[in-house]
């Protein structure tokens, strides 16, 4: 399901240490971060079951469900929320592979609060990028989806740079018709350049 455009972030907290839990909520409250934390993976599945803008800074070792099996289950959920993990020392080549697999940072105990809220700013800026660029994703293919097939196939040739003369006679058309298309692509697609046509092309 699609996050609320107006949904305040987030900052999912998962840890079954109950003095690190209890850190984290001071902390997060000490900065106003709008926050939940969860004691296990198992009850931060069971409670968030759709896509909504934030973070989640995750503890790499935990009875049941550790994170990385959370990861695990999140990319097949298609979630794409941020995830920092916390590691001990020992965790080091876990949470690289854990950033292979798409987290966007770790960070070892112990640390300092600021440098874990630093950590947590940009993963949220993140979130928000990547949440613009599917609802920009999302704006194209809807555009893209009322062009004719005729205007789809202008559309094509036209971000390649072909001049309308040879569009025409590649369609088997007038050049006159070429510009008619031409215009409707611009006009439904939003466009006001040719170069807006080619970045949109390169979304689709």
């Amino acid at each position: 399901m699609a996050a609320q455009k107006d949904q305040a972030p987030t900052v999912f907290i998962v840890d079954d240490d109950a003095a690190i839990r209890f850190a984290m909520q001071a902390l997060m409250d000490s900065v106003n971060l709008n926050h939940e934390i969860f004691a296990s993976a198992d009850d931060f599945l069971e409670k968030i079951g759709e896509q909504r803008p934030g973070c989640l800074v995750l503890d790499i070792r935990m009875p049941g469900l550790g994170g990385l099996e959370l990861q695990e289950e999140l990319i097949k959920r298609g979630n794409t929320l941020p995830i920092i993990f916390i590691t001990g020392h020992g965790d080091v080549p876990m949470a690289v592979e854990a950033m292979q697999k798409g987290a966007v940072d770790f960070i070892q105990k112990p640390f300092r609060d600021q440098e874990l809220l630093d950590r947590i700013r940009e993963a949220l800026a993140t979130d928000e990028e990547r949440r613009e660029e599917q609802q920009h994703h999302a704006e194209v293919a809807g555009r893209l989806e009322r062009l004719t097939n005729r205007e789809r196939e202008v559309f094509d040739l036209v971000v390649t740079g072909k001049p309308n003369k040879v569009i025409a006679y590649e369609l088997g058309v007038s050049q006159r018709t070429v510009e008619i298309h031409r215009a409707r692509v611009m006009e439904k697609m939003q466009a006001r350049s040719l170069a807006d046509l080619v970045k949109m092309h390169m979304t689709a």
